[in-house]
């Protein structure tokens, strides 16, 4: 260029007068740019642009104007743009591979190649955090909750209301699932939840639900919810539905405590009978079976000794048939021996005549003395 040729440099302001460069500030008004005082040159686009196009040349032979420079240039975006296809999965997560905006597949934790942008996007949702929904109150501090009556107040299966509050806690199964087939997971996991607690809640009587129930009531509403879920392929998992309190509305748990220590003074009345009974009836079975034993001993007693008259009758007859007038005579003076025993008996003298003897002994009186001294 023309100021090479003055010896001073591109930028130089060596010379006197006009000796200087385009950009010299000597003496005078050499420069074209120069003033009287010096100062700085601007830079040269022009150089500037020429230098950094031998900068690239040096890279790319033949220069960006040339087909092999633009294949070069070319090779080294698709290179760039095609690794950038290249993505890792953590442990927990899963990753959810989309081909213009459509779910594809879903991969699990490693490394993993997908279209770059925009063609393919991937997303990575945490599939072992535990989400957890409360149904029938909200926390409103760190001990304190807000009671939703609206949610919380079921009807039971013997048509009472009972008011239940429970837990539901659930993760991820599916992410590809999770996130294209549920518009709202957590509104429709809450709706479900609830659904599945009201119908179970509704097969069981108030005083099941409120006592002894809540654990299997717990466990069936976690099946139904799973299996509602599933029918609805919302790739979710359900850990578990833990029902936090089932007690009557507010408004009548007096009269449900009243109806409660009624129940319970039935219960034990109904013990008391209970106890009485298994007092009394062995009891009176003992007796029963006593009473029964000796009326057993008295029939066979009577048995035995009508078979004995019987016997003894007929030994009597045999000995009458033969021998009439002596058996007739024994029999006579022992009817007559049982008659007398009974009577009251005078005995007379015949001969007791003179020697002021009175012909009469009382034997009646006589032993009713002996008796009387007997006695004292």
């Amino acid at each position: 260029m023309f100021w090479k040729q003055q010896g001073s440099g591109p930028w130089g302001g060596g010379g006197s007068g006009n000796g200087g460069g385009p950009w010299s500030g000597g003496s005078g008004d050499g420069g074209q740019w120069g003033g009287r005082g010096g100062g700085t040159p601007p830079p040269d686009l022009e150089e500037l642009l020429r230098r950094s196009q031998e900068r690239v040349k040096r890279f790319i032979p033949g220069g960006f104007g040339t087909g092999r420079g633009i294949m070069y240039i070319a090779a080294i975006v698709l290179f760039v743009w095609g690794i950038s296809g290249f993505y890792r999965i953590q442990p927990d997560e899963q990753g959810v591979e989309l081909l213009f905006g459509r779910y594809v597949k879903t991969t699990e934790p490693g490394l993993n190649y997908w279209f770059p942008t925009p063609l393919g996007q991937v997303l990575k949702p945490k599939v072992t955090l535990t989400n957890q929904i409360t149904v029938g109150f909200r926390g409103t501090g760190s001990t304190q909750t807000r009671d939703v009556p609206q949610e919380s107040l079921m009807l039971t299966g013997d048509q009472n209301i009972v008011d239940v509050d429970f837990v539901v806690q659930w993760r991820i199964l599916d992410a590809g699932f999770y996130l294209f087939n549920i518009r709202n997971p957590q509104q429709t996991v809450k709706l479900a939840a609830e659904s599945a607690v009201r119908e179970v809640v509704g097969q069981n009587t108030l005083n099941y639900v409120t006592t002894d129930g809540r654990d299997i009531i717990g466990q069936r509403a976690t099946e139904l919810l799973q299996d509602i879920l599933t029918g609805y392929k919302a790739g979710i998992t359900i850990l578990d539905v833990r029902i936090q309190k089932a007690d009557p509305p507010v408004d009548v748990i007096d009269a449900f405590n009243d109806v409660q220590r009624a129940k319970q003074d039935e219960e034990r009345l109904r013990n008391e009978a209970l106890a009485y009974r298994n007092d009394i009836v062995p009891r009176a079975k003992g007796e029963a079976a006593r009473m029964i034993q000796n009326a057993e001993a008295e029939r066979e007693k009577q048995i035995k000794e009508a078979d004995g008259q019987a016997q003894r009758f007929l030994a009597f007859y045999e000995t009458y048939r033969e021998s009439k007038d002596i058996t007739s005579q024994r029999l006579y003076l022992e009817a007559l021996q049982e008659v007398l025993s009974k009577a009251n008996k005078v005995i007379l003298d015949e001969n007791g005549e003179g020697g002021g003897v009175v012909p009469y002994l009382p034997l009646p009186e006589i032993q009713r003395r002996l008796n009387d001294g007997g006695n004292r």
